[in-house]
């Protein structure tokens, strides 16, 4: 296969090319600079394995929950790519990536994504069977909820902060955290999972599909205040 893989749900850009067995992975902590990076950043990535975006089989790409800014500059890329080489675009959920890495291990695991103001992304799951949804929750449930196992994999972007707030709130549960220190390495996860919906005949995205917020942006928010 022959693909192109895009995590833009976090301010940690990371982007990946195949080439049959051939991968190439670079990741940009630039901030708010993604605008500003992807589109050379792409051609860059794709030339370190020899291959040309007509050439592509597939892109795929986390479409939420994340990053407002982030998520619609990936969809926008890969929707270029497919709109002018006819390449499919495969939209996976941030949280199933980010949790990927640790399916097989004999705990449930609870992934996470810092959403602000005392609210996280997250999703709990134990060897693919989904225990908590995909969803924007208060600390304080997720808290709650963790409090009712004895050993949870924490994992995500913002693992360690979760573990943090559950130390600082001093709620004294006895789950025992087992957290990913590590920097989320994205690539694989968005292979294997793009070419599993390829595999079952899941439909690519559609014209009309864009990122999935889970929360409305501060203007919208305002603007239903207002009506």
């Amino acid at each position: 296969m022959k693909a192109l893989c895009i995590d833009c749900a976090v301010s940690k850009l990371t982007i990946s090319a195949k080439n049959d067995d051939r991968t190439f992975t670079s990741i940009y902590d630039i901030g708010m600079k993604q605008s500003e990076v992807i589109v050379p950043a792409i051609s860059t990535v794709l030339q370190q394995v020899d291959l040309q975006t007509k050439d592509l089989d597939y892109t795929a790409l986390t479409v939420g929950p994340g990053s407002f800014t982030g998520l619609r500059l990936g969809i926008s890329a890969l929707k270029a790519i497919e709109l002018a080489y006819n390449v499919p675009v495969y939209g996976l959920s941030s949280l199933k990536v980010y949790e990927y890495a640790f399916l097989n291990f004999d705990s449930p695991v609870l992934t996470v994504i810092d959403a602000n103001k005392d609210k996280f992304y997250a999703r709990l799951s134990y060897q693919n069977e989904e225990l908590l949804e995909d969803g924007d929750y208060e600390s304080d449930f997720l808290i709650e909820t963790a409090s009712k196992y004895d050993k949870i994999i924490l994992c995500g972007p913002d693992a360690k902060k979760f573990e943090t707030l559950v130390s600082s709130e001093d709620k004294n549960i006895s789950t025992k955290f087992i957290t990913s220190n590590t920097s989320q390495q994205t690539a694989e996860a968005l292979f294997a999972l793009a070419e599993k919906q390829k595999t079952a005949q899941i439909p690519p995205l559609q014209d009309y599909d864009g990122p999935i917020y889970l929360r409305a942006s501060e203007a919208e928010i305002k603007l239903n205040s207002e009506k």
